[in-house]
């Protein structure tokens, strides 16, 4: 289950022909403001408008042919079932997709738009692990989990790959965490390139399953958080990726639902980036001074711009 600098290597050359290499921005306002010079890896522009065509490309191009016959099944809130409708469609592979009904509208119909068969349940009732494992079992279809296996990983940490190619001086990086995919894949792509390079994980207050996994030394699982983040929505860290965090991350930081709606609108009328509420909690964690002083220069992987209108609507309404 080991995930090495070589496997994200490869990824990177399996996915070029589909996934983007993503713009990274810089502004002097953010700096100020956040007291540490910052670059952003805008994965708000990656097709799908999110990181994670990266893991799920890599993933299915993995696969052998026979595999790929016989389709996948993907369970998410939205940006990994967008990705797994795409890099299917790309490949020509059916895609079964598990969905929670709460999903936010702009990534239901952004997913449906590539025709997958699309399966609903209830996040506070149901597991979705459970009813794609049926699915699977029943139809002979390979699972393609969001975050928690070696391949995704791998793709996942192309995003990281490409940053310091662009920006090697770095001296740290931010990213958001969910069930870990992107930040397991950073860290190691990180780490390969600078053994001293500092990696940090942040998610919200309300959904701290990783902050208090590693706290304990163990994987938490918490209730379904109620997180305006909704990608970040994970009741626990996964079983792949938080050894990986817990070796090369320094540590996991949390930022409040007010401090996530703030970096979305400072993102938005400032530097003209729109990133969905996940995406901008790096943000948050370091224009509310959250972060471990004597940083000065760090890039932030800005996970994904999918947001509903109203819900973008309302956040910018509640500006002060």
């Amino acid at each position: 289950m080991k995930v090495t600098i070589e496997d994200i290597q490869a990824a990177a050359l399996r996915i070029q022909a589909l996934a983007k290499n993503t713009p990274v921005m810089h502004s002097r306002l953010f700096d100020e403001a956040s007291g540490v010079e910052c670059h952003f890896k805008c994965e708000n522009l990656q097709r799908g408008g999110a990181f994670k065509i990266r893991g799920a490309l890599n993933f299915l191009m993995a696969l052998s042919p026979e595999e790929r016959k016989r389709g996948v099944v993907a369970f998410s809130s939205g940006n990994h079932a967008q990705a797994v409708a795409i890099a299917a469609a790309h490949l020509n592979v059916s895609a079964t997709i598990v969905m929670p009904t709460d999903t936010p509208k702009a990534k239901m119909e952004s997913t449906k738009a590539y025709h997958p068969k699309i399966v609903q349940y209830d996040r506070i009732k149901e597991k979705r692990e459970e009813i794609g494992g049926k699915i699977s079992a029943e139809t002979n279809a390979t699972l393609l989990p969001p975050y928690d296996h070696p391949w995704v990983v791998a793709g996942q940490g192309t995003a990281a790959l490409e940053l310091l190619a662009e920006k090697p001086d770095l001296e740290a990086i931010f990213v958001p965490v969910g069930g870990g995919g992107l930040l397991a894949g950073t860290a190691i792509a990180a780490k390969a390139h600078n053994p001293e390079i500092r990696v940090f994980g942040v998610e919200p207050e309300l959904a701290s399953d990783w902050y208090q996994s590693l706290k304990a030394g163990q994987r938490i699982t918490i209730p379904p958080p109620l997180t305006i983040a909704d990608g970040l929505r994970t009741p626990a860290p996964g079983e792949v990726t938080f050894p990986i965090v817990r070796e090369l991350a320094e540590a996991v930081l949390l930022v409040s639902e007010d401090e996530i709606k703030a970096a979305m609108r400072f993102l938005l009328s400032r530097m003209k980036i729109l990133a969905e509420p996940s995406g901008a909690v790096p943000a948050g964690a370091l224009l509310n001074k959250k972060v471990p002083a004597g940083i000065r220069k760090a890039g932030i992987i800005l996970s994904g711009g999918n947001v509903d209108f109203d819900v973008l609507s309302e956040i910018c309404r509640q500006h002060k």
